[in-house]
């Protein structure tokens, strides 16, 4: 079957992955059934041969001239290397083999190659920072000048633009290496041992004499995987490895004209998990010619914030509406809360560790497993967070017709001078989790997303580029804060939330300088690198002046008499009677008056103006503290083609003022 797809012009290939589980087989020389814990033994004998030989290779090759050799791509000939690592690895003759009595096919052989070669060719950027730290160590560790500064990123392939944090814990890591053996390390292999292989198989450097998958001609959603397993953990020979049937089922975000590739097979829990590779073709983005963008903005309880602004053919820029927010508060509180219970456990355990009593074994076994269990349940959060805020950020620029999303690059960022609780949330903010999955969003339609700097985006007014002055709300115009912000220029007055005010300035930035959008060789994202004074003085959001109207409105006679409009989903009969409570209570509006309360998080202020902080009690997410669920936690302004929310969930405060009264 051919890998190639066929593209219409504006189209470009797109690979993705999905998961799926392989839940049964069957071995198709005895014609057995296999349930799904017999299928995951057999992966797992297979996975366990295929880590040993990929570790020892590993080992052997984890060295300074190893690593440069594989990543220079030319081989002893001078012939350039093959893309794929177990090829290259072939060519440069490093081999490993199965342990003594173990018989294994060419196959499997490969499969650990490619596994040995992806992690030796990963250690090669770190290699390089490290090698750069040291040929340029400071006098100062934990404060360099700006000449070291320029001659540590002159040292570094690519340090112009390498964030200043990722200088920063090489930094710290050599540092620690240094006081504990008072000498600065060799290298990056010395400063670190050789990575633990993963357990998994890499079905992609097989061919059809391993694995081979093809795809159901009537049901889109259904596949069958064949590949070749053993029938014991020391295979002796080729009569030990069978060929099994796997049926597999889709998710249904797999298009029907995908190119379905060989998967990798992980053995999670006693279940075979497999990352199916899918190759097809999507809309082709572009780095310029934008005119609708959408200006996305970071933030910590308001996690997101975005706008949609248009550039205009005379070069001016307006803004599409008052943009939206992704607020996010009970999700971090949950998430602080979680990681505070994990310190916790993690301290109970190195205390119980240090006394090594034997009696306390089975207490250390019994945290070992909660710990566990708390890390799964920040990851799952974490995971649904990253993919809603993404999705709603997509939306956003649909909604507003946008062709590009230009996002603030706060990789450089590191969190500190804002108090043990502040500092410790944004550095556990999983923005570049989001960011990943907002690319991967957006490349299925077409929409690019673009990293603009971040510098100056909240300091300075959208309007006029003057030096904002910040407060702590705008009901407080004297006292200081970071939240609310006044422009001074007398001329502009602009005043608003400091985050809607920040992605009005990266949409502006971002369309102003879009012809300077590169493609970073590193990671394949577009990217604007630095911020050119020229374009950045037209990056200004112009405000639109009304036009008068030319059509006469004088009153020429009595206003006309309008009935009283009642109020909004009222039911016009009263409440019945209810066992406690006064009879004859009015309506409760939308809610069943059988209810005692809203839902848990519906009372929470999380409007999009602000207003000061309350001052009889710390603000605390309610939903949090009870438990509530994830969606409770997450309130996102929705895009203006979206139903309106329901009223039980999302009511105005004027209409909550309006219920009450």
């Amino acid at each position: 079957m051919s890998r190639k797809i066929p593209l219409a012009e504006g189209e470009t290939c797109r690979t993705a992955c999905a998961p799926a589980a392989l839940r049964a087989g069957v071995d198709e020389n005895t014609g057995e059934l296999l349930s799904a814990p017999v299928l995951a033994r057999r992966v797992g004998w297979a996975t366990d041969l295929v880590s040993h030989m990929a570790s020892s290779l590993l080992s052997e090759r984890w060295n300074t001239t190893d690593v440069d050799t594989l990543a220079a791509g030319v081989d002893t000939g001078g012939r350039k290397l093959p893309s794929n690592a177990w090829m290259a690895l072939r060519r440069l003759g490093w081999t490993t083999a199965p342990p003594q009595g173990v018989r294994v096919n060419d196959r499997i052989v490969r499969m650990a190659q490619e596994l040995a070669g992806r992690a030796v060719r990963s250690v090669k950027w770190r290699a390089d920072v490290v090698a750069g730290v040291l040929a340029t160590w400071p006098a100062d560790p934990t404060k360099r000048t700006e000449a070291e500064w320029e001659a540590v990123r002159a040292a570094i392939p690519g340090g112009e633009y390498l964030p200043s944090s990722v200088i920063r814990s090489r930094t710290r890591q050599i540092t620690s290496y240094l006081r504990k053996h008072e000498r600065l390390p060799a290298d990056v292999f010395e400063l670190e041992p050789s990575p633990s292989v993963p357990r998994m198989l890499l079905l992609s450097a097989c061919d059809a004499q391993q694995a081979t998958i093809e795809r159901s001609a009537t049901e889109p959603t259904k596949a069958l995987l064949r590949l070749q397993l053993p029938t014991r953990p020391d295979p002796a020979s080729y009569r030990d490895w069978t060929w099994v049937a796997c049926p597999i089922t889709f998710p249904p975000t797999i298009p029907a004209n995908a190119v379905l590739h060989l998967p990798a097979l992980r053995n999670l829990g006693g279940k075979v998990r497999a990352d199916f590779a899918y190759t097809h073709p999507v809309p082709k983005a572009s780095g310029s010619g934008h005119t609708v963008a959408l200006g996305v903005d970071w933030g910590l309880n308001t996690l997101l914030s975005a706008g949609a602004a248009r550039l205009h053919h005379d070069g001016r820029i307006t803004a599409l509406g008052t943009g939206g927010q992704f607020r996010a508060a009970g999700v971090l509180a949950k998430q602080h809360r979680l990681r505070k219970q994990s310190e916790r456990l993690h301290a109970k355990t190195d205390q119980y560790t240090r006394l090594a009593d034997p009696a306390l074994e089975g207490k250390v076994a019994v945290l070992a497993k909660e710990i566990e269990q708390v890390s799964k349940r920040r990851s799952t959060l974490n995971h649904a967070l990253a993919w809603s805020a993404a999705r709603w950020t997509v939306d956003q620029a649909l909604a507003a017709g946008a062709t590009v999303i230009y996002l603030e690059d706060l990789r450089s960022m590191e969190a500190g001078g804002m108090g043990r609780t502040h500092n410790t949330r944004l550095s556990q903010t999983v923005r570049g989790r989001i960011a990943e999955r907002m690319r991967h969003l957006a490349a299925e339609i077409g929409i690019a997303v673009v990293t603009v700097p971040p510098t100056n985006t909240s300091k300075h007014c959208p309007n006029c580029l003057v030096p904002l002055r910040h407060r702590k709300a705008p009901d407080r115009p004297t006292e200081p804060g970071w939240k609310w912000a006044l422009c001074p220029n007398p001329e502009c007055g602009w005043q608003g939330d400091r985050d809607q005010g920040a992605w009005r300035r990266i949409a502006a930035r971002g369309l102003a300088h879009q012809t300077t959008t590169v493609v970073d060789t590193t990671s394949s994202t577009m990217v604007i690198r630095k911020v050119v004074d020229q374009l950045e003085a037209k990056a200004l959001i112009s405000t639109a002046i009304p036009k008068a109207s030319r059509k006469d409105r004088s009153k020429t006679g009595p206003t006309r008499p309008r009935t009283n409009r009642p109020a909004p989903r009222r039911r016009g009969i009263p409440s019945p009677t209810r066992s406690s409570g006064c009879a004859g209570q009015r309506p409760e509006g939308h809610a069943p008056p059988g209810r005692t309360g809203l839902p848990r998080a519906a009372h929470r202020h999380q409007g999009v103006r602000t207003i000061s902080a309350p001052t009889t009690r710390p603000h605390r997410a309610r939903g949090a503290a009870l438990g509530a669920g994830f969606h409770l936690h997450a309130h996102a302004t929705p895009p203006r083609w979206a139903d309106p929310p329901s009223d039980t969930i999302s009511l105005t405060e004027d209409h909550q003022a309006d219920q009450r009264r």
